[in-house]
């Protein structure tokens, strides 16, 4: 007898504890225990504290990027800025600045600054020998900038040049250094435990290692086909960001890996606050006297545009390099930590929050910015998901 296809063959079947405890038939099902996920749990119970909402994780912990990310509480390098404005209209880039603006202080008002780790260190963004082009570009842009951003952050001391502190933070080959003093930095681990504790609190079931394979819309209800079992609910709320297109491929939102490193203490470590460069496809930043640094997908988009965790050579002795030649030149250090987290782009840079088919809805495509956008465009699709 073949053990094997008895075991793939046998349906997963609850019992009526189960069935009325964990399983039953909900209010709201949302797809994804990310920051986005959680935000709208939060959100739908904080509207109508009644709904029955349950929260169904496809990873031990939340997969994605919301625990794998580098921590930045960021709304953008000078560069940045200057691409979203060369791509779309005055207007909309103030309008993206703006919702990454109220996500952060939204974020920091829900959970509290202690409970996140948040410090606003300032952010900076590095030019090296051979950039004086690109550098001069930004620089000629910082008055403007400063002007149009002020309508978001209430201020007008916002860029500036900083290049006094290359030689301070002990870099070589940088020739210009952009400060930005609204950036900060978070420890989204302690983030993600913050959000868990008040879902908990609120009544809120999040259940993990359960991958939705199908969703169905009936009159009445949405039917999930899922790893565990089926399950039932009202309405259901798409919040997987990168992994959306595995349920609908026509989604505007592609997968992107970010391979990331954390060194072991550096005793007199120089480096504090958030770093971008080479158009923000790489960052680091200090953390518990060491260095977090990642990036590099644009070394290979095709290679790096996958669901799939994990390491490539090329990118890895990338990020060596770099430390090894301009971020700790002549220091002796070793790597402590590497992992990589998946994270959703798509061609337009606002999130996509809207209604798929009957009764189910999405939140998804945050450009790598999901610290940011996270909890309000949770907000906005747990609101859309009640009143449609």
């Amino acid at each position: 007898m073949n053990f094997e296809f008895l075991l793939l063959n046998v349906e997963h079947t609850f019992s009526y504890w189960e069935r009325t405890a964990f399983v039953g038939h909900a209010d709201v099902i949302i797809i994804g225990s990310g920051i986005v996920g959680l935000s709208a749990a939060l959100n739908l119970k904080r509207l109508q504290p009644s709904l029955k909402v349950t929260v169904l994780e496809r990873g031990f912990l939340p997969s994605g990027a919301s625990t794998k990310n580098a921590g930045f509480a960021c709304f953008g390098t000078v560069s940045e800025q200057l691409e979203y404005l060369k791509k779309s209209s005055e207007q909309d880039v103030l309008k993206l600045v703006d919702y990454k603006w109220r996500g952060l202080q939204r974020l920091r008002q829900n959970l509290g600054d202690e409970n996140i780790d948040y410090h606003q260190f300032g952010g900076y963004e590095l030019f090296m020998d051979g950039e004086q082009q690109q550098a001069e570009e930004a620089i000629a842009h910082i008055s403007y900038f400063n002007q149009l951003f002020t309508q978001v952050t209430g201020s007008t001391d916002i860029y500036s040049v900083a290049d006094v502190k290359i030689a301070d933070f002990g870099f070589k080959g940088v020739s210009k250094l952009l400060y930005n003093n609204f950036e900060g930095q978070i420890h989204t681990g302690k983030m993600m435990r913050t959000l868990l504790y008040k879902v908990y609190d609120a009544g809120i079931l999040v259940l993990n290692e359960c991958t939705v394979s199908t969703i169905e819309s009936e009159s009445d209800r949405v039917n999930l086909t899922t790893s565990q079992g089926q399950f039932s609910a009202t309405k259901v709320i798409l919040a997987t960001n990168a992994f959306a297109s595995q349920l609908y491929p026509d989604l505007d939102v592609v997968p992107g890996r970010g391979q990331v490193l954390v060194t072991k203490p550096i005793p007199g470590l120089k480096l504090k606050g958030t770093y971008h460069f080479n158009e923000g496809y790489y960052y680091f930043r200090n953390i518990d006297g060491r260095v977090l640094f990642g990036g590099g997908r644009n070394i290979d988009f095709d290679q790096e545009r996958t669901w799939d965790f994990g390491h490539t050579e090329i990118v890895k002795q990338q990020l060596i390099r770099y430390l090894d030649e301009m971020i700790l030149p002549e220091t002796d250090y070793e790597i402590d930590y590497w992992w990589s987290g998946i994270m959703g782009f798509g061609d337009r840079m606002l999130p996509i929050v809207k209604e798929l088919q009957p009764k189910v809805f999405c939140a998804v495509r945050c450009n790598g910015m999901g610290v940011a956008m996270g909890s309000l465009v949770g907000e906005e699709v747990a609101e859309l998901a009640l009143h449609t």
